[in-house]
């Protein structure tokens, strides 16, 4: 399928075209469906400004969302800049193949040198092949110097 899109920066107007991607990226990491907790929780992030959303839409129908890509901002101590956490991309299985990442991703990108930011981080699966290839064939490099942990404190231990 050919699509013409255009990439634009969510607003509250646009939650429910999120929303839905939303939950179909959630899907895709083998969460349960939820859309109700997905529209609460981008209402949230987009309400507080404590994300910023890049939401790829349809041209000729910009009730449709292609794909989207969610920002987080944090900050590294040692250089004292200003950084973004790519936490979320997804395009929408009808729309892959067509530039829509691609595009998020740049748009990412765009935005972080405007905010005059250091850098943008992203973590992906080991086996998400695809996801790397495009990430290396647009500039980002594996880090090779640090491993990342995490500590689960939704289980008592």
């Amino acid at each position: 399928m050919n699509h013409t899109f255009v990439i634009k920066r969510a607003t509250m107007d646009d939650i429910d075209s999120i929303a839905l991607l939303f939950d179909k990226y959630r899907l895709f990491y083998k969460q349960q469906s939820n859309l109700e907790q997905a529209t609460f929780f981008i209402e949230n992030r987009l309400r507080n400004n404590e994300s910023v959303i890049f939401l790829a839409k349809e041209r000729d129908n910009p009730s449709i969302g292609l794909g989207f890509t969610q920002l987080y901002p944090s900050f590294s101590s040692v250089s004292m800049q200003k950084l973004w956490i790519l936490n979320d991309l997804y395009v929408d299985e009808k729309a892959r193949k067509c530039g829509v990442a691609k595009q998020l991703l740049k748009q990412a990108a765009h935005f972080t040198r405007q905010s005059e930011a250091k850098s943008i981080i992203l973590e992906t699966a080991m086996d998400n092949i695809p996801a790397q290839l495009l990430y290396e064939s647009i500039g980002y490099e594996k880090d090779k110097d640090v491993y990342h942990y995490y500590l689960d404190l939704t289980n008592p231990s």
